[in-house]
């Protein structure tokens, strides 16, 4: 009896979070006022270089993440007035939740939910559509990647694995814009095993092939071929695509 009540309650919760995340998920692609966003910095090190690194941030180091966003929407709405107003918030001395190396449904399910507590409780609380972006800063070190970064379009959070030096702050923030733009319904344009834009949705101009001399957002890399690509060095050198703006919701048709 004890377990069927716990079961029942389970399924109450999951209808109750679905609902709110589909009423977030419309507001946020709605474009009738700027999304909130905010950016919450993590000393992922737990050391003083990172701690002083983002100490020093400032709302303007994420400044090209904003006028990005706004100058690409005008190509598909020249009446547009802004796209996202974006602060940045106190540093999180939490680190949020790990994904499940073995993602299996459940996991998934029972992560994502794990992770949009975690949220409400270091989050600034909103009534609006708002997207948390949370950033855990590393040193730099040589031959050591970085934990892949993602976006939760359920939930509107970001979490973004990035390097603790003012030579990557450009770099850091075309991440933050991919996550962010997964966050309101983007899907990823590179193929998932050779980390490849995908042709033709992964090309900034499909019709030309392998002249490209910028990136798709969401592809996150310039093709030179077939088997090669390179990161751009700035977001001037990307572009939100068309079925990106499609499933944000910047086209309507």
């Amino acid at each position: 009896m004890f377990k069927l009540i716990r079961i029942l309650l389970l399924i109450i919760l999951l209808i109750g979070v679905a609902f709110y995340s589909k009423l977030q998920s419309l507001e946020s692609t709605s474009w009738t006022r700027p999304l909130h966003v905010s950016i919450y910095p993590i000393n992922g090190d737990s050391s003083a270089v990172v701690g002083e690194y983002i100490a020093a941030l400032t709302k303007g180091d994420f400044a090209e993440i904003g006028v990005f966003l706004h100058d690409e929407h005008k190509h598909y709405d020249d009446i547009v007035l802004s796209t996202v107003d974006i602060e940045l918030q106190n540093i999180v001395t939490d680190l949020p939740p790990v994904p499940p190396s073995k993602q299996t449904t459940l996991k998934v399910m029972l992560w994502s939910l794990q992770m949009r507590w975690w949220s409400y409780q270091h989050a600034v609380p909103s009534e609006k559509a708002h997207v948390n972006i949370y950033v855990i800063y590393h040193q730099p070190k040589e031959g050591v990647k970085l934990a892949h970064s993602l976006g939760l379009q359920k939930g509107l959070i970001g979490v973004v694995n990035g390097y603790s030096s003012a030579d990557y702050m450009k770099q850091n923030n075309i991440v933050i814009a991919h996550e962010l733009l997964h966050t309101v319904g983007a899907s990823d344009k590179y193929d998932a095993f050779t980390g490849q834009p995908v042709f033709p949705a992964g090309y900034a101009k499909p019709d030309q092939k392998f002249q490209q001399t910028k990136a798709e957002i969401m592809a996150g890399k310039i093709p030179i071929d077939i088997s090669t690509s390179e990161m751009p060095y700035s977001l001037r050198s990307c572009v939100v695509g068309k079925l990106t703006a499609r499933e944000i919701g910047w086209i309507k048709n």
